[in-house]
């Protein structure tokens, strides 16, 4: 369907369905009935059994930050072929041949969930295959087909023709179809290869992490049709201090840009330019965005050739918030907007038992991240992976501070040219993907050692290509792998960073140029018959009930208060959002469907300690 005036990027709910009509969403209805194996769940999910019935899984808008009015989403239910047996899927010249009763894969859950229809150990070499008919509006545009995320080595061919191939995990990549395309019914075909073997940046998904094994497509796949000229992205910066926003558009050739700032319906800032070009754009009375009022703008983009003609329109959204340190009665402290917040969080690793790295629906998606604002907390460190851009959207929307971690290799000190080239490569694109959320506040690149090489170098970078943000260069310093070498502080970057479990006594202090965080901590234990993985379950210490895990918890977060009042520390990051596999000590279940601690005391403790942060006394102005 097409897009709706008015429609905005913090109000609307981004469900649209499939880009054009009723005949066309027919015809898919007839192939996406053609449904994958069903499988047991071993653990299901309030939401597993709605993923399983939607024909177009995870089908809302993938894009919030760059959104057109047509595009098409192509999950579902795809043909595959998958295992030893198969052409390798490494970068192949030539794609395989389907036979008409070719095995059923649900597109995008990999291969090892339960929701893909497969459920099968990392099958290495994997092959997609599907149909689709692109809608008549469509004609005369460049057709543009996009991937949210593969793992690991994607190669794409369309009516036989290799698109083109990508490397990366975690990073969204797209080709120019246009050429390959062909009036009714085109094929596409993915060869994805992902070796897993320690080599590339897999975080816990790896040889030495502690989860399943995932691989292959894990996010939405899409069409979307634009003029010769078009943006391809663009870079938001906001100066809340100076009253501006920064913003540079790249389009695919020279044109003139226009550029609407929206605050509600009403326009408060224009601005007009050349791609390729700097904007600065003055926000007169800046609204601050901030996890207790996060306000978006608005952002309509226009790109005009020469002529004036309108080549392309997108809608974006931004929040005006500055990150900084500064000294608060001579502590180095994180400053959001000038002030002193005190950082309190959850470690969010992001796994379901029915879609492995995949939620299995929007819903779910913000469900942690709407538990985790009703349990009082500011801040989300995402451990290990990245998510979709939608999750970064609704932290936008709900206010939630973000640590975002960058996914470690294994094997660092093996085949040096390749393995650390290419966690530079996905380090930068991580930053590039998703530089334009607000609620990113700090780049975390290393953990606890994990992989680590160069630290003090590569966190300097960071510094260096994104000065918008905090960098902590290797969270959990102090806690150094017996099977690695530990590289240790690296002196440098924003935080003094240490894990302590339980904790949190013994927590880093600030120095004169760095602030404290406790980077992880708690993972207090709580067993829930009948809502646990079915292996043996393990935490860094167990209570009996809810109301004993509820006051050990309170407990240790009024030695926060303290740490915080009188140590200098600035972060709390506890150990952890959800159960994970065999760990038991989340919040909630693995399962999502029981909470572990009593809700409203934990809320109280928790607010408390921020409230007490906010009371400490404020740099000057």
């Amino acid at each position: 369907m097409t897009y709706q005036s008015g429609l905005k990027p913090r109000s609307y709910s981004l469900t649209y369905s499939l880009a054009a009509t009723i005949p066309l969403l027919s015809a898919m209805l007839l192939f996406w009935g053609q449904t994958a194996h069903a499988q047991k769940a071993e653990l299901p999910t309030p939401w597993t059994q709605s993923a399983l019935a939607s024909p177009i899984p995870l089908g809302e808008y993938p894009r919030p930050q760059l959104q057109r009015n047509q595009w098409l989403c192509l999950n579902g239910t795809w043909n595959y072929q998958g295992g030893k047996s198969v052409a390798s899927a490494n970068n192949p010249t030539t794609a395989v041949g389907f036979p008409t009763n070719a095995e059923k894969i649900r597109v995008p859950y990999c291969p090892e969930s339960v929701l893909s229809g497969i459920k099968r150990k990392q099958e290495i070499n994997m092959w997609y295959q599907r149909k689709f008919t692109l809608p008549s509006t469509w004609t005369g545009k460049q057709v543009l087909l996009h991937f949210e995320a593969v793992d690991y080595n994607a190669t794409v061919f369309v009516n036989g023709q290799k698109a083109g191939s990508h490397s990366g995990g975690y990073d969204a990549f797209s080709f120019d179809i246009t050429s390959m395309l062909k009036p009714g019914e085109n094929s596409l075909i993915v060869a994805a290869y992902d070796a897993n073997d320690g080599h590339t940046p897999s975080g816990k998904n790896g040889p030495r992490g502690d989860y399943t094994f995932t691989s292959g497509i894990w996010q939405t796949v899409w069409l979307e049709p634009v003029q010769q000229t078009y943006i391809k992205n663009i870079r938001l910066l906001p100066d809340l201090a100076g009253k501006r926003l920064k913003l540079d558009v790249n389009a695919s050739s020279t044109a003139n840009v226009s550029v609407v700032v929206l605050d509600g319906q009403k326009a408060v800032a224009h601005a007009e330019g050349n791609a390729g070009t700097t904007l600065s754009i003055p926000i007169v009375n800046p609204k601050p965005w901030s996890p207790d009022s996060p306000f978006l703008y608005d952002l309509k983009i226009t790109l005009k050739s020469a002529n004036g003609e309108i080549t392309d329109n997108v809608l974006s959204y931004f929040g005006m918030r500055d990150v900084t340190l500064g000294k608060v009665d001579g502590v180095v402290r994180p400053l959001l907007n000038g002030r002193f917040v005190m950082q309190l969080g959850l470690l969010d690793q992001g796994y379901w038992p029915d879609g492995i790295l995949t939620a299995p629906t929007e819903e779910a998606l913000k469900s942690d991240m709407l538990f985790t604002k009703k349990a009082g907390y500011n801040l989300i460190r995402k451990h290990m992976k990245t998510e979709p851009q939608r999750f970064y959207y609704w932290a936008d929307k709900m206010g939630l501070l973000v640590w975002q971690d960058m996914p470690a290799i294994w094997y660092q000190d093996e085949d040096t040219l390749t393995t650390r080239s290419a966690f530079r490569k996905e380090l930068k694109t991580l930053i590039d993907d998703h530089y334009n959320s607000p609620s990113i506040i700090c780049w975390v690149p290393f953990n606890e050692n994990w992989g680590a090489f160069d630290v003090k170098n590569i966190t300097e970078w960071v510094k260096q290509y994104d000065p918008s943000r905090l960098v902590n260069g290797n969270s959990g310093f102090n806690n150094n792998p017996p099977y690695q070498k530990a590289y240790g502080d690296p002196k440098n970057g924003d935080f003094v960073d240490t894990h302590i479990y339980v904790g949190p006594t013994k927590a880093s202090v600030p120095d004169s140029l760095r602030a404290a965080s406790l980077g992880e901590f708690g993972g207090v234990g709580l067993f829930v018959r009948g809502h646990m993985w079915p292996v043996e379950n393990n935490a860094y210490a167990y209570e009996p009930t809810k109301s004993a895990l509820t006051d050990r918890y309170i407990f240790l977060l009024d030695q926060v208060e303290q740490l915080m009042r009188y140590r200098g520390l600035s972060v709390a990051i506890y150990t952890q959002t959800t159960d994970v596999e065999h760990e038991v000590n989340g919040l909630l279940t693995y399962d999502r469907k029981v909470e572990k601690m009593e809700a409203e005391r934990i809320r109280a403790v928790n607010q408390a300690v921020i409230q007490a942060g906010n009371k400490l006394t404020s740099p000057k102005e």
